[in-house]
C-alpha cells in the first residue's frame, strides 16, 4: 500500500500558464509519508497534479510512480496491490502492449487502454487508483477508483475556488486538508452516525465537505465547454445474494466445500506474491488459524506470525495463539499491551483513524503493526472478513433467534434460546428475562425491516447520543443506513441482509478503516485479506444457508471446508470477539483518576470550545467512571453505553484538537 493525492482544476486548460503548485503537491504528499516512506513521485501538468508516496513491495527498483503508458499521455498513481498482475501482464503483452517495469501498477494503464472504464472488472486486488487520461484535449478526464470492499481508503473534496470547480483527493483526509484554504468544520450528520452505528455511513466523513469514495465505485471527472467540473459516480461492484432458493449453488455439500477450499488456497497464494517477506497476524481464532495454516501447508513461504497479548485475562488469547504456533511450528513474535499502553497511544491513534471511535480496539492494532515493521516486515496477511463472508458473528445467530421469536412474540421459550447463545443471561431469572425482552425484542413487530438484525445494537449505541450538544433528528442516521440497501434486498434471505449491513457498514467504514488499513499504514505495513478476495465473496454469497449458520453453530461451512488444517480445539472453539481495554484505558489505575490527557480533553473549557458535547453531562459521566474505578468490580461495572460514550467523547475531542484547532493555527500554501 502507498499514499496518493492530487488536484484537478480545469483552469489549467483555460489558462495554460496555470498548473498545480509543486509545493502544494509536496505538502499533500508529506502528510502521507507514513503510508509510503520509500519514495515520492509527482506529476504537474495543466489542469492536473498527482502525488505519490511509495511503500516498495513489488519491483523494488523500478516501480516509482506516476507510471505512464507508452506515449506518456495516460498516467496513474496507485495505492494497493493487483494480485493477478502476472496473468494480466501476459495477456496485455500478447495484445501488443509494451511494459517498461515489473510493477503491478503498470498493468492498470494498459488495461485502461485496452478496455476503457471496464478495466476495473479485470483487477483482483485492493486498490485506490487515480488515473489521468490526457489523450484527447477535448475529453481529458480523471478517474478515481476504489476496490470492491473498501480495503484501500480514498477521499475527495469538490470545492469552488475563484468561480471554478476543483477536485482534490487523497488516500487520507489530511492530504486534502493541506490543500484547503481554511480549517475544516465538523460534519454533524457523520458525528451522529458514529454515535448510532459506530461509523459514518456510506461516503460520509467527520470532515464537512470531504467524502470517502465508497467501495466498488468509480468517480469520473470531466469538464464542460466552460471549463466547469462535471463528475459522476458509477458503482461497478456490490455484495449481491440470490433472490430465490434457485439462485444458490447446487450440488452436494462436499462438492461445494471443495470449491471453497480451493478458492481460499488460491486467494492466499496470490496474496503471498511480493518481493519482500510476508508475515501473518495470528489471533488464535478460527480465521487467522486457517490462514496461517494455509500459508504453512499450501505455499513455500516461510511462516512468520505476529500477535497481541493483554494483561487482562478476559481479553488475552495467548493460550489459543500458542496452540496454533505449536501445531504449525511458526516463528512468532508478540506484543503485550496494558491498559495504560492503550490509553497513552489513543490520541496519536486518532490522528490516523481521522474519526472518533467508540472502542479502543484500533490502538493495539497500531502497536502490533509497529512490531511487524521493527521485525523487518512490510506485509502481513490477516483473517479479516471471514465473519462477514461466512456468517461468523454472534449477531447473525442472535438475529436468527429473533426472527424465530418474531413469529410468536408472546412466546416465553423462544427468547430463552438467547440464553444458550449468551450463557450469562441464564444467571438471573426475572431481571434477565426483562433484559432479553427489552434489548433483543426491539423490532419484533416488523421482522422484514432491512435493519432488523442490527436494531438492538443500533438502539444500544444510540443511547450515547444524549451526550451530543446538537443531536440530529431521531432516526436520521438509521434512514441513511436504510438508503444503503439495494433495491432487491427485500427478496434476499434475512441472513443475507444482515451480512450486507455488516459488510457495508461496520466492516467497510470501521474494521477495514479505523481498525485495519489506518493502523497498518501508520507504521508503513501493508495488510492483505484473502477472505475478501471478490471471488471468495461471490462464491460464499451463493452458498446455501445451511453452510453458514446451522442451528447456533457459526461459519459451519468454513469449519467443515478447512478443518483438516486446524488443531481440533481451535476448530471447536467458540468465537471470541477481539476487544481491548476501553474505559479502563482512560483511568490511571494508581490514582483511579483520569489520565491527564483525558482530563484536559474533557475539561469544561475544552468541551465548550469544541461544542460537540454537553459539558455538564460529560462531567457527570467522568465522575461516574471515577466512582466505578474505585468500586469492588472496578470499571467492569461501567455499562456498555457509558463505556462506548466515554471512549467516543475522548476520541472526538482528540479529533477536534488534531484536525480543527491545530489547522486553524497552521499557515496555508493555498492553491
Amino acid at each position: 500500500m502507498c499514499g496518493i493525492a492530487g488536484v484537478l482544476d480545469w483552469r489549467g486548460l483555460a489558462n495554460s500558464a496555470w498548473s498545480p503548485a509543486p509545493a502544494l503537491l509536496a505538502e499533500m504528499a508529506a502528510t502521507l509519508h507514513h503510508r509510503g516512506p520509500d519514495g515520492r513521485g509527482f506529476l504537474s501538468r495543466p489542469a492536473v497534479g498527482l502525488a505519490h508516496t511509495r511503500l516498495a513491495i513489488v519491483d523494488l527498483a523500478g516501480g516509482d510512480q506516476p507510471i505512464f503508458n507508452e506515449d506518456g499521455r495516460i498516467a496513474v498513481v496507485f495505492n494497493g496491490e493487483i494480485f493477478n498482475h502476472v496473468e494480466l501482464r501476459a495477456e496485455l503483452q500478447a495484445q501488443g502492449h509494451r511494459f517498461a517495469t515489473r510493477s503491478d501498477t503498470e498493468v492498470i494503464v494498459h488495461l485502461y487502454e485496452q478496455h476503457g472504464d471496464d478495466f476495473v472488472h479485470h483487477l483482483n486486488g485492493q486498490f485506490a487508483i487515480a488515473l489521468w487520461d490526457g489523450r484527447d484535449d477535448a475529453r481529458q478526464r480523471l478517474l478515481l477508483v476504489r476496490d470492491r470492499v473498501g480495503i484501500a481508503p480514498l477521499h475527495y473534496r469538490l470545492a469552488a475556488h475563484e468561480g471554478e470547480h476543483q477536485l482534490v483527493f487523497g488516500s487520507e483526509a489530511k492530504a486534502i486538508l493541506a490543500a484547503m484554504p481554511q480549517a475544516p468544520e465538523v460534519n454533524r450528520r457523520a458525528l451522529d452516525q458514529v454515535f448510532t452505528c459506530w461509523s459514518p455511513v456510506g461516503g460520509e466523513t467527520l470532515f464537512d465537505g470531504i467524502r470517502s469514495l465508497e467501495p466498488g465505485t468509480l468517480l469520473v471527472a470531466e469538464r464542460d465547454r466552460d471549463f466547469a467540473l462535471r463528475h459522476r459516480i458509477l458503482r461497478y461492484w456490490d455484495w449481491s445474494f440470490p433472490t430465490s432458493p434457485d439462485g444458490h449453488l447446487q450440488g452436494s455439500d462436499d462438492a461445494l466445500l471443495e470449491q471453497v477450499r480451493e478458492l481460499l488456497i488460491d486467494a492466499t497464494r496470490l496474496r503471498l506474491r511480493a518481493d519482500v517477506p510476508v508475515g501473518a497476524y495470528l489471533s488464535g481464532g478460527l480465521d487467522s488459524s486457517i490462514l496461517t495454516s494455509l500459508i504453512h501447508h499450501e505455499s513455500d513461504a516461510p511462516l512468520r506470525t505476529f500477535s497481541i497479548g493483554f494483561d487482562d485475562p478476559s481479553l488475552d488469547e495467548s493460550a489459543h495463539q500458542q496452540r496454533v504456533i505449536d501445531f504449525l511450528g511458526a516463528r512468532h513474535s508478540r506484543i503485550d499491551c496494558t491498559s495504560a499502553d492503550v490509553g497513552q497511544a489513543l490520541v496519536d491513534t486518532v490522528r490516523h483513524t481521522e474519526c472518533a471511535v467508540l472502542r479502543t480496539a484500533p490502538v493495539p492494532m497500531r502497536l502490533l503493526s509497529g512490531l511487524v515493521r521493527r521485525e523487518g516486515h512490510k506485509v502481513v496477511l490477516t483473517g479479516e472478513g471471514a465473519d462477514e463472508v461466512f456468517g461468523g458473528y454472534d449477531l447473525f445467530k442472535e438475529a436468527k433467534v429473533r426472527w424465530f421469536w418474531a413469529r410468536q412474540p408472546a412466546s416465553s421459550w423462544r427468547p430463552a434460546l438467547l440464553k444458550r447463545l449468551y450463557p450469562y443471561l441464564a444467571q438471573g431469572t426475572g431481571r434477565a428475562d426483562s433484559f432479553v425482552r427489552g434489548f433483543y425484542g426491539i423490532g419484533l413487530d416488523d421482522p422484514d425491516d432491512p435493519l432488523f438484525s442490527h436494531l438492538p445494537r443500533f438502539d444500544s449505541t444510540s443511547k450515547a447520543r444524549i451526550f451530543l450538544a446538537e443531536p440530529r433528528p431521531d432516526g436520521e442516521s438509521l434512514d441513511a443506513v436504510r438508503a444503503l440497501m439495494p433495491a432487491d434486498a427485500a427478496r434476499w434471505h434475512p441472513m443475507a441482509r444482515a451480512q450486507y449491513l455488516e459488510a457495508r457498514l461496520l466492516m467497510g467504514n470501521y474494521l477495514l478503516s479505523s481498525q485495519g488499513d489506518r493502523m497498518l499504514m501508520a507504521n508503513g505495513v501493508e495488510g492483505r485479506f484473502p477472505f475478501l478476495d471478490h471471488r471468495v465473496i461471490e462464491l460464499a454469497n451463493r452458498l446455501p444457508q445451511r453452510l453458514k449458520v446451522r442451528g447456533l453453530n457459526e461459519k459451519i461451512g468454513l469449519k467443515l471446508a478447512m478443518g483438516r488444517y486446524l488443531p481440533p480445539q481451535t476448530q471447536a472453539r467458540h468465537k471470541q470477539p477481539y476487544r481491548a481495554p476501553d474505559a479502563a484505558a482512560l483511568i490511571d489505575p494508581a490514582t483511579a483518576r483520569p489520565w491527564p490527557f483525558v482530563s484536559e480533553l474533557l475539561s469544561p473549557d475544552a468541551l465548550r470550545r469544541a461544542g460537540h458535547f454537553d459539558a455538564d453531562k460529560v462531567s457527570l459521566l467522568l465522575r461516574k467512571a471515577e466512582r466505578s474505578a474505585t468500586s469492588t468490580g472496578g470499571l467492569a461495572t461501567l455499562g456498555s453505553r457509558d463505556n462506548q460514550a466515554l471512549v467516543g467523547i475522548v476520541s472526538m475531542q482528540a479529533w477536534h484538537q488534531l484536525f480543527i484547532e491545530s489547522h486553524r493555527a497552521r499557515p496555508r500554501l493555498g492553491h
